[in-house]
């Protein structure tokens, strides 16, 4: 069976002459594909035509030799919003090569139509699966006169950004109406969900809600998914020849925004597709979801282990800061019930960071016996139950004594004189690489770079498009050395401030500034109560251990949204280190009046 995608009649095609349209786009189409076939040649060509004032579906196919000789069309349909399945009328023409079919729908489904078409040579029968999306309505914005700013991504790029145009002093016909668009209801405070894992930390402390940080400010919110973006040369134009915004934005529930100022900073998410079995075994830890679902995995195999003398097996793959963060946090929440392994294709952890993070990191792995394996990369990720694992035992477990639930990894080695290894765990965690959330996005004509980054300028406009911003993961801008910026908060944080800047400054016909990287220095947490900070002021001065820990989170707590939640956050971290220190100190004293 193989799979094809089917060509839709856009929804707007429901006048007088719609047929006419539709059969000379299907032409179109079909005369494209057969000049520069998207699929090998001995697949058929499928084009679906759905007319919502009949309320009916055509199928049209083209078969090619030596494929079949003559295509028989059976058509059917899932319909998502009413889940249930149609079955189509076959007409069998045997004409040239064409077969045609239809499918009847109900009235109700007068919707946009598009879907995935199914071909097998065996049955000489064509599948069509297909859904439906909402009517398109288009974003009404408040004041048609003023500027219109619309932000996609709401992570420190989008929602920094938001934040400083709305501080921005700005004449009063200039002030712009900013509508920020984002997947999530909440805003992630990424370097802080380690202390989901350990406990220092609330949800609502790193994962406010969008509505509820921007209750002040004339900023509103759309909690959607990005479809399509379709700059000014892509928007119809009014009568005189000029097209009426700079763009507009199609979202996934069928809102359509139009504006004048566009700013980019969807972030980026793991990407796990890279190694056999990562996807179906590996959890990421880059979102809220995925720290939640971490932190219930953790506390279901300690459960499940309450009785067993078996540790708890965690297995990290990548040793930069995510990894190696991971390793030291769940290393102290685990203690002596588990056994943590960090695997990395380097010989050394955390390559890019100072030297005295490095030190202070491999020191705190060390004294919590977190195991090393340096120089591998991971091969595969099996199931011990399923066929052809490897049966290599290990100095901690035997073939005998696995558990068939328990998940294996293949290590190959990246360094001459290493043997490969396999490990057992019972969670593996993978933290190595990300891909941009851009180029699913379809973007017309934006300039991409081999990551998938939007190419822009010095001032964060995205090259040929002038009214387009570009922050953060979304953003492929390279430092003055030619070499592209690192994908963190402290990038974003400051690009956020520069395209808020920037975007006053276009809109009031001042000029722009050019965007320059200040590295304030590199922090990490290294589990409850520890940290290492490395200032970029202070040349070889590192922080660590509790000082570093209270380093960090006084950084952290200045850098969050706003003064309103800076102050509540403050007030909780407050009142936890006091409970803490008077706890920590009953301790004491009660060990020292026993101990006398």
């Amino acid at each position: 069976m193989q799979s094809l995608r089917v060509c839709g009649v856009r929804n707007w095609l429901t006048r007088r002459g719609c047929f006419w349209i539709s059969i000379w786009e299907c032409q179109r189409l079909f005369e494209n594909s057969t000049r520069n076939p998207p699929q090998p040649a001995n697949q058929p060509l499928i084009i679906a035509l759905h007319f919502p004032l009949l309320g009916f579906f055509f199928l049209f196919a083209s078969s090619h030799p030596p494929m079949v000789r003559f295509a028989a069309v059976s058509s059917s349909a899932s319909l998502s919003p009413f889940s249930q399945r149609k079955q189509g009328v076959l007409i069998r023409i045997p004409w040239r090569g064409y077969a045609f079919g239809s499918l009847l729908f109900p009235k109700s489904t007068r919707k946009r139509f598009c879907g995935v078409a199914s071909f097998s040579a065996g049955s000489n029968r064509v599948s069509v699966e297909s859904s439906e999306t909402e009517k398109t309505v288009q974003y009404a914005w408040p004041d048609r006169k003023r500027p219109r700013v619309c932000i996609l991504g709401g992570g420190f790029g989008g929602l920094y950004t938001a934040l400083r145009l709305e501080s921005l002093v700005w004449p009063d016909d200039k002030k712009p109406q900013i509508l920020l668009v984002d997947q999530s209801e909440r805003f992630v405070f990424k370097p802080m969900l380690y202390e989901l894992l350990s406990g220092e930390v609330d949800e609502w402390e790193i994962a406010p809600r969008f509505l509820d940080l921007l209750a002040n400010t004339s900023v509103e919110f759309f909690q959607d998914r990005v479809k399509l973006l379709l700059p000014s040369h892509d928007v119809p134009k009014n009568g005189s020849g000029r097209s009426t915004c700079a763009g507009t934005v199609h979202l996934e529930s069928g809102r359509l925004v139009e504006y004048d100022w566009l700013v980019l900073a969807l972030g980026a998410e793991s990407k796990i597709d890279t190694v056999p079995g990562a996807m179906d075994y590996a959890l990421p830890f880059s979102t809220l979801e995925d720290a939640l679902r971490v932190n219930a995995k953790l506390n279901e195999l300690r459960r499940k282990n309450f009785r067993s003398s078996s540790p708890i097996r965690v297995v990290v793959v990548g040793c930069g800061y995510s990894g190696v963060e991971l390793a030291a946090t769940i290393s102290d929440r685990l203690q002596s019930k588990g056994v943590v392994q960090a695997v990395n294709v380097a010989t050394t952890i955390l390559p890019s960071a100072p030297p005295g993070n490095r030190e202070a990191a491999l020191k705190v792995l060390t004294e919590r016996n977190v195991q090393l394996f340096l120089g591998y990369f991971v091969r595969a990720i099996k199931k011990a139950s399923d066929p052809g694992t490897p049966n290599q035992p290990t100095e901690t477990w035997s073939v005998q004594d696995r558990d068939p639930e328990k998940l294996v990894l293949e290590l190959q080695p990246a360094e001459r004189g290493l043997q490969g290894q396999v490990l057992e765990a019972d969670l593996v965690l993978w933290t190595v690489g990300i891909k941009p959330q851009l180029p699913q996005l379809e973007p017309y004509e934006l300039p991409l770079n081999a990551r998938g980054q939007v190419e822009s300028d010095e001032t964060l406009r995205v090259k040929g498009h002038p009214r387009i911003f570009a922050v953060g993961d979304s953003s492929g801008l390279k430092d003055s050395a030619g070499r592209l910026l690192p994908a963190s908060a402290q990038v974003a944080f400051q690009q956020a401030d520069f395209a808020g800047w920037n975007l006053w400054a276009a809109i009031n016909g001042r000029p722009l500034l050019p965007f320059r990287y200040q590295n304030l220095g590199e922090m990490m947490t290294l589990g409850r109560w520890d940290a290492a900070v490395s200032p970029s002021f202070i040349d070889g001065l590192t922080l660590e251990g509790p000082i570093g820990h209270a380093a960090r989170k006084l950084a952290y707590l200045i850098r969050l949204p706003t003064d309103e939640h800076r102050i509540k956050v403050g007030l909780s971290w407050f009142t936890k280190t006091a409970i803490d220190s008077l706890a920590s100190l009953q301790t004491t004293l009660t060990k020292v009046v026993s101990g006398a």
